[in-house]
């Protein structure tokens, strides 16, 4: 068994924070204890660690090359490097979706000083989201930015159809992938995306502290640099060298020391996804969202999340009756339904291992929080 969740809790909230596999317990365990006597005596092998890790995250996303990958510490981070690495100018626009998390709409909303325009395609106002998307660009359109799959109700977007139309229009196009990466598959060659980012805490199962920041090569030149130190230089080892150059790779956006701890973590995780194989843990987590789907209706909630089959991926959220969904959310997890409060409701998350037998459990507490309620109104 990978995991140790404690036996009184229903762990349902990898789109937030997921549990450690015990492999990746081990992995930061023996780091720390390496740590601790040779100290950096092993440095170098904790480098073939860290370009593991790298080649790992381009098989992920089906990249062509590891040196398009470079490790940042989170979402925001890469995110940034894109919004204050592009040469914006006054009266240019970008295009991304209005209930998009703060880490895929602060750094757009930055560039207002700049004269940049931001503009938002409300879901609440579409069925045809990826449609609207590109109908809000114009002429002055310079890139567009979305979530891969939503965070509070986990709409899955056709991201090939929005690449397809960046690359026909000379937009760039770019996804916050935090909510696919580990839990459905994800190809970047097919999606045609520019850049790609995404913490390794949620769903790929790792520490905090490391994301993947994916640039293609061609777009990975129109960024400048806003952060510069010794291990983002091409010869970032020769110490006495006095000129230097940005590394060609997607490493001239690491500046400084690796994290090795949280690098150790992440890719401990990552193998045993590659073990199970994306494909079986998609399958898997999708039944699973079917059968909560099923379990919601049953129950006589109301289901924010979508119904259509190629619009879900990990994330199920709905309504716990009329009133406030707080109390809800407060009693569940002190019930042990570990779940997140998010897009007007409760978000249930689950990963692969999660049972049907604790989805059916979960809504049951929840029908008994209603219950409970009710009898106290």
């Amino acid at each position: 068994m990978e995991f140790a969740i404690a036996p009184d809790l229903i762990y349902l909230n990898h789109a937030g924070v997921a549990p450690w596999p015990r492999r990746t317990v081990a992995a930061v365990q023996a780091f720390a204890e390496q740590n601790a006597q040779p100290g950096a005596a092993n440095y170098s092998t904790w480098l073939v660690t860290e370009q593991r890790l790298k080649q790992r995250l381009a098989r992920l996303i089906h990249a062509p090359s590891a040196d398009d990958v470079a490790l940042a510490k989170n979402t925001s981070e890469a995110l940034s490097l894109v919004a204050h690495g592009l040469d914006w100018r006054p009266g240019d626009n970008l295009v991304s979706i209005a209930q998009e998390f703060p880490s895929n709409r602060v750094p757009w909303e930055s560039l207002a000083p700049a004269g940049v325009e931001l503009r938002l395609l409300d879901l609440e106002r579409t069925q045809t989201p990826e449609q609207d998307l590109c109908a809000l660009c114009d002429r002055s359109t310079r890139l567009i930015s979305v979530s891969s799959v939503q965070y509070a109700r986990g709409l899955r977007l056709d991201l090939e159809r929005i690449g397809q139309f960046c690359r026909r229009n000379h937009i760039l196009f770019c996804v916050d992938a935090i909510q696919s990466l580990g839990a459905v598959a994800f190809d970047v060659e097919a999606c045609q995306a520019d850049f790609v980012a995404a913490d390794g805490h949620k769903w790929m199962l790792g520490p905090e502290g490391v994301a993947l920041f994916y640039s293609h090569p061609e777009a990975r030149d129109r960024l400048a640099l806003r952060q510069f130190g010794w291990h983002m230089l091409e010869r970032a080892g020769d110490y006495d060298r006095l000129d230097w150059t940005p590394a060609r790779s997607a490493r001239r956006f690491e500046c400084g020391s690796p994290n090795l701890l949280g690098i150790h973590g992440l890719e401990a995780s990552l193998s045993l996804i590659e073990e199970l194989g994306v494909a079986t843990i998609e399958r898997t987590i999708l039944a699973t969202t079917s059968r909560l789907i099923e379990l919601i209706d049953d129950q006589g909630f109301l289901l924010l999340s979508p119904r259509e089959p190629s619009r879900r991926a990990g994330i199920v959220t709905f309504r716990v009756g009329n009133g406030p969904q707080e109390p809800v959310h407060r009693a569940l997890l002190a019930r042990g339904v570990v779940c997140a409060l998010r897009g007007g409701g409760i978000r249930f998350s689950p990963h692969y291992y999660n049972t049907a037998e604790q989805c059916e459990r979960a809504l049951e507490i929840a029908r008994e929080v209603v219950s409970e309620f009710a009898r106290s109104a």
